[in-house]
């Protein structure tokens, strides 16, 4: 096992980087597993490539912070995990606002491409070297120059609209052509452009452009109350509002240096297992419905009704907010309520069993869904695929064992074994974590101590920072949070498992048919919200 202060020596003595300073702050109680260097930035594509082509450690993050206020500078810090030893190496650098560019590591790293794409959007900070740094975020209708996150972009304002051509890969060749689809789709799912090159039937590329309903929430949590700012969490995308907040209030709490209660632990899983069965029972059902298996797909319904049902009786929401709290949850949501908890996980358990045999015996509906939508294992490790899309294909990694957090480490669960990346080992694997979400909640009723569930965060440090992690039911889930003066937000960066995923998803559908996409999209069932930040 590497401990931090010994991957900070090898990089210090390969690298011979004379001014390596731990920029991770004063209070370490809960953080031990964070390692922050500081770094030039001529050294930084060496430094990166060593980390994920020697050591390999995935890219998971990589995002800007405006500090002039602190240092006169902009940060970049890129963010790797050493999933085996638990540990988080994050290497910075400093960017003048009189040179806002950095060298790109996207032609050796390809997780990087849309990370430094957004900082360019952004901040206006330039990856030199950069294959296609065109706009990721922004659309033609935004003003060149005017970049949000800076301090000095007032929140709330609307620059002027502007007219720019925003170009799409061109795939050339005899029999090759286009078919543009979206943003706007039939049905109620939210905007998306879709750009497919095709030869004859089978799809040759795909492109996505996304944004259509970036929010802004980065800039709407600058200078918030830590308190108001867990609400602003909870609001990223409905159907992962507790991995969410709880990932937020993860960060506020290893910045005040507190650790929620046992009980609280406890009952953060049963609710996050919750959120996992309910999302995983609507794609299940949503795959069937695009293979028009109607009786599965209703029968996957209403399993998630029951589920619902579940939530509504313990919170009284479906979404799950106002549950979490930083130090712990709001209220004591279990107490009382075991027995009938656990009737209803016995339910839903015993009908989910009947129904899977039933889908596993149609060989109509499994031939549908083999080998189609694959998703090798080497591109899924080159973007770092997450979640269920990368279980699918081989990566078994999972936040709540790498890096675990709550009662997880007091539980025992299994991550699924699959290899072949097709709609049916993303299916599968969806199905065998539902299992383990049921019992994950049963074994936290019967074993959830009494006690307290919210130890009380009163004041935070100005401009100390944090990682949540969490595993959404898409995947990982990273929250980085710097703290302001006056216990607020001065900086609060998302990246939820969508952000990753949405590339993988367009190299999935590479050799299939176009009447595939749907299916193929299904079994993924990425989020516009939780990518359009």
């Amino acid at each position: 096992m590497m401990k931090a202060s010994e991957l900070k020596q090898i990089i210090a003595e390969k690298f011979f980087v004379a001014e390596l300073a731990d920029i991770g702050g004063r209070n370490r109680k809960g953080r031990e597993h964070e390692l922050y260097l500081k770094i030039a930035s001529e050294s930084i594509p060496g430094i990166c490539a060593y980390l994920n082509k020697e050591l390999g450690y995935p890219l998971v993050l990589m995002f800007a912070n405006d500090e002039q206020s602190q240092n006169s500078c902009f940060g970049v810090y890129y963010v790797f995990a050493d999933r085996q030893d638990t540990l988080l190496p994050v290497i910075k650098t400093l960017v003048s606002p009189d040179k806002m560019e950095i060298p790109s590591i996207s032609h050796v790293i390809q997780a990087a491409a849309t990370y430094e794409r957004e900082i360019k959007d952004l901040f206006g900070i330039i990856p030199i070297g950069h294959p296609d740094a065109k706009r990721l975020v922004f659309h033609s209708n935004w003003p060149n120059g005017v970049y949000p996150l800076h301090k000095a972009f007032p929140a709330g304002y609307r620059p002027q609209r502007a007219a720019e051509e925003i170009s799409f890969r061109k795939v050339e060749g005899e029999g090759v052509y286009e078919i543009p689809v979206g943003p706007v789709h039939a049905g109620i799912i939210e905007p998306g452009h879709f750009r497919f090159s095709v030869a004859g039937e089978p799809i040759i590329n795909l492109e996505a452009q996304l944004y259509f309903v970036h929010k802004g929430i980065e800039k709407l949590a600058e200078q918030q109350s830590i308190e108001k700012c867990l609400y602003i969490s909870e609001r990223i995308s409905g159907d992962e509002t507790f991995a969410n907040s709880l990932a937020y209030c993860q960060a506020i709490e290893k910045i005040a240096g507190i650790e929620a209660p046992i009980r609280a632990a406890y009952t953060r899983v049963i609710f996050a297992e919750l959120e996992r069965l309910t999302s995983h029972l609507g794609d299940l059902g949503g795959v069937c419905l695009d293979a028009a298996y109607g009786f599965a797909t209703f029968q996957f319904r209403m399993i998630r009704g029951w589920a619902y049902a579940l939530a509504d009786e313990l919170c009284g929401m479906r979404f799950l907010r106002s549950v979490n709290k930083p130090g712990g949850i709001r209220k004591d949501f279990v107490a009382g309520k075991e027995t009938s908890l656990i009737g209803q996980l016995n339910k839903i358990r015993r009908e989910l069993e009947e129904t899977v045999e039933i889908i596993k015996a149609n060989s109509l509906f499994i031939d549908r869904i083999e080998n189609t939508g694959i998703l090798t294992l080497e591109i899924a490790a080159d973007l770092n695929a997450v979640g269920p899309g990368g279980r699918a294909s081989g990566l078994r990694y999972d936040v709540r064992k790498s890096f675990p957090y709550a009662a997880y480490p007091q539980l025992n669960f299994n991550i699924p074994k699959h290899y072949n990346g097709d709609i049916n080992c993303r299916l599968n694997t969806k199905i065998e974590e539902c299992f383990e979400s049921i019992n994950l909640m049963i074994q936290a009723i019967n074993q959830m101590p009494s006690g307290k569930v919210l130890e009380l965060v009163e004041a935070v440090e100005p401009y100390r920072f944090a990682f949540g992690l969490t595993e959404a039911p898409r995947g990982e889930n990273i929250h980085w949070l710097m703290t302001g003066e006056n216990n607020t937000v001065y900086r609060y960066k998302i990246r939820t498992p969508s952000f990753c995923n949405w590339p993988a998803l367009c190299h999935a559908v590479k050799g299939n048919i176009v009447p595939d996409f749907p299916l193929i999209n299904k079994s993924f069932n990425l989020s516009y919200a939780g990518n359009d930040l």
